[in-house]
């Protein structure tokens, strides 16, 4: 199965607001439907869409509007691990940006940035790598003013922003917005975007060290190497099984067929990349489900078929064994999360 998720170490500064807000971990963590020992797991990760549906949780907890925000704002460098100690000791903030932008899937696959020159500035994306539908608010905000702050820490330096850009609706108060960036942003655009000048990239770090340079590159190599070792296999099969479901929901004989080799034979290279063929088709279905569950338009009943489950109660069970919680009640969490964004005001 390709990389994908977020490292479940992302936790620990949703964690670390909460329980400084006097609130409880362990109540959250119930409220929330989110196992508790996932925070001391050191190896497991939180599909994108869950911990979008986490953060948004959070922020109806803590009773934070500008959740995402007050977030990216207290980033800390040890809170993105190897990769930000890399970033930490890269020569000036372009180096930087390259190795958040090469390194960023040790911590979360899927958020991405890149950067293109105009004129005398440049305008940092900020996006999902697979995803069909834009980052929820908080998140993408997060991502945002953290990214921005690493750059304010780094460079020890005022950097200011021209323009910043969201692809979500305008909230009812922008004021977090002006007290993170120093502008108003500009809502309802076609990316979420950050505006700087060029220079910025050639801004030094002001503890840069090349000899630890070269030490977090190499651990952040073999972080990496040992994510993406052997998915070349996994990925092939969950992109041909995707290309299937519409249909059908193909059998191990026809996916050894179309891989051209034998059933034991593709049973033993899943077992050395981790995996098997019944968990990889669990993980297609559930990663599938995730994205139907947030289309109101599609009934259980219906995704219950797409999914070629003999009957909705089999979806039903399936889906509370993947994620703890019934379809219905994990739409529901989504759909309240959304409703939270746009109908609560701002604190």
């Amino acid at each position: 199965m390709k990389i994908h998720g977020v490292a479940a170490s992302f936790l620990l500064p949703i964690m670390r607001t909460i329980v400084r807000k006097g609130l409880g971990w362990d109540s959250f963590c119930a409220m929330a439907s989110i196992d508790a020992s996932l925070i001391h797991q050191e190896d497991a990760r939180i599909p994108e869409v869950e911990f979008e549906r986490i953060v948004q949780a959070a922020a109806a907890f803590t009773g934070d509007d500008a959740f995402g925000l007050h977030q990216g704002q207290e980033m800390n460098l040890s809170d993105l691990g190897v990769p930000g100690y890399v970033m930490l000791h890269s020569k000036t903030l372009g180096k930087a940006l390259e190795a958040y932008q090469k390194y960023n899937l040790i911590i979360c696959s899927n958020f991405n940035v890149t950067w293109v020159g105009e004129g005398p500035d440049i305008l940092i994306h900020l996006s999902l790598r697979d995803s069909e539908t834009p980052p929820g608010r908080h998140c993408i905000e997060d991502m945002a003013a953290s990214l921005y702050q690493i750059m304010l820490v780094l460079s020890g330096r005022l950097i200011a922003v021209k323009k910043v850009t969201f692809m979500h609706e305008r909230p009812l108060n922008v004021e977090p917005y002006l007290q993170v960036f120093g502008v108003n942003p500009d809502f309802g655009q076609a990316a979420n975007a950050i505006r700087l000048e060029k220079e910025v990239l050639d801004y030094p770090i002001i503890r840069a060290d090349a000899r630890l340079l070269g030490i977090f590159e190499t651990i952040a190599e073999e972080a990496k190497g040992k994510l993406t070792q052997g998915t070349l296999l996994t990925n092939q099969l969950s992109k041909w099984i995707i290309e299937c479901m519409p249909s059908h929901l193909p059998s191990i004989r026809e996916v050894a067929k179309e891989m051209r080799m034998g059933v034991r034979t593709l049973q033993a290279k899943l077992t050395q990349e981790h995996t098997s063929y019944s968990r990889l088709t669990n993980e297609v279905r559930k990663e599938l489900a995730q994205r139907y569950l947030a289309k109101p338009e599609l009934t259980v009943a219906e995704i219950a078929y797409l999914l070629h489950f003999s009957e909705p109660s089999a979806f039903h069970t399936a889906f509370k064994k993947w994620t703890g919680k019934a379809p219905g009640e994990y739409r529901q969490q989504l759909q309240e999360g959304r409703g939270l964004e746009d109908s609560v005001p701002w604190k």
